[in-house]
Formats: structure tokens, C-alpha cells, sequence
């Protein structure tokens, strides 16, 4: 892989918010294809393909100034998973939309990590990237995700909640998704204070 160490894109108090190394692909590989993690996704990635999505994922924060960034810990600047913003696939029905969205290895879970990252990201969409509204969706049963999407002042939209048309056929349990946003307006007021 030809990832250069490149800058850092945010900080929070314990996290460093960049762009993917070359040796982040153990972690990488590690979380795209452990069952929990990928509990509400129909597939499981191999390290070639892992390597592929993130040399992706690298190309597409360089090109735009956003996309899926990597997390890593203050302490020793080692990914622990990613989380960041993301053009909604054509195929849903609220595109064009930026969406944001997450996913981080097991041992880091109910840290607080993503709800510390994701409250930064919003912020820089919202100031540096002056997006007027940030969508997240998942699948219906995905309580750990809508509690994120909470706990970062999203709001749920009921009668946007869809079935996700990239689903497999064989995976209707994945099909059901629920839809959630927050505008610019509503963070200004609610989230700045």
C-alpha cells in the first residue's frame, strides 16, 4: 500500500481524527471482518478486499476533504477503528445527502470513543466543510448506533425510515432501516449553546 502518514484532520480529548496509514490495515481488516462488528452488514471483508476500500477511503479524504477517517488514541496514534462523513449512495431516496457514520474494534467499545469523534465530526461539517444538514441511517435493530446518533443530537425522522435497496435478498432482517438527521440550525441552537 502506498499510504503516507498524512496529517491530522481533528483532535479530541483522546482521540486523533486522520487519515489512514499503511499500517492500519491489521485494524482495518480486523474490524471489517469480525462478526460482531459487521453484526447488521450481509457481508464480511477479506484483507484484499480491505486493502482495496482502504486505499479508497485514503484517495477519498485527500480528493474531498472528507470521508471515512481514521480513529486513533492520543496515547500511541494507533487506529482503533473510523469514523467520519460519506456521500449517501444514489440509490436511497434523500440523496444527494452527507451521511455520517462509524465502526470501531470490539475491545474499544462502550468507551465513548465514537460519540467523542462523531460530536467533533458533526462540527466540522457543519463549520469547515458548511454542510446544512448531516443524515445517519441503520438497520432498525442497530440500538447501539441510534444511541450514538442520540447521544450526538440527532433526531429521528419516522417517515423517512426505509428498506435499504442494497440489501440482499437473503438478509431481510438488515433490510429495515431507520433514518436520522440534524441541520446546522438545530446544532447552532441545541449542541453550541
Amino acid at each position: 500500500m502506498n499510504l503516507l502518514k498524512n496529517e491530522t484532520i481533528l483532535e479530541t480529548e483522546r482521540l486523533i481524527i486522520r487519515n489512514w496509514h499503511g499500517d492500519d490495515l491489521d485494524l482495518f481488516y480486523e474490524i471489517n471482518s469480525h462478526d460482531d462488528v459487521m453484526e447488521f452488514f450481509p457481508f464480511r471483508r477479506n484483507r484484499r478486499e480491505c486493502e482495496e476500500l482502504l486505499q479508497k477511503f485514503h484517495n477519498d479524504i485527500a480528493e474531498k476533504s472528507y470521508g471515512w477517517f481514521a480513529l486513533a488514541t492520543k496515547q500511541d496514534n494507533q487506529a482503533i477503528g473510523f469514523c467520519g462523513l460519506a456521500d449517501v449512495p444514489d440509490t436511497l431516496s434523500f440523496a444527494p445527502a452527507i451521511e455520517i457514520g462509524w465502526r470501531l474494534a470490539k475491545p474499544y467499545w462502550s468507551k465513548g470513543y465514537v460519540t467523542e469523534a462523531a460530536c467533533s465530526i458533526v462540527e466540522y461539517a457543519f463549520t469547515t466543510l458548511d454542510q446544512p444538514i448531516i443524515t445517519a441511517f441503520a438497520v432498525h435493530d442497530n440500538h447501539r448506533s441510534t444511541a450514538v446518533m442520540k447521544r450526538i443530537g440527532m433526531q429521528a425522522v419516522p417517515e423517512k425510515d426505509f428498506d435499504h435497496p442494497n440489501v440482499r435478498e437473503d438478509c431481510p432482517h438488515l433490510n429495515p432501516h431507520v433514518y436520522y438527521e440534524i441541520t446546522r440550525e438545530h446544532w447552532l441552537m441545541n449542541i453550541k449553546g
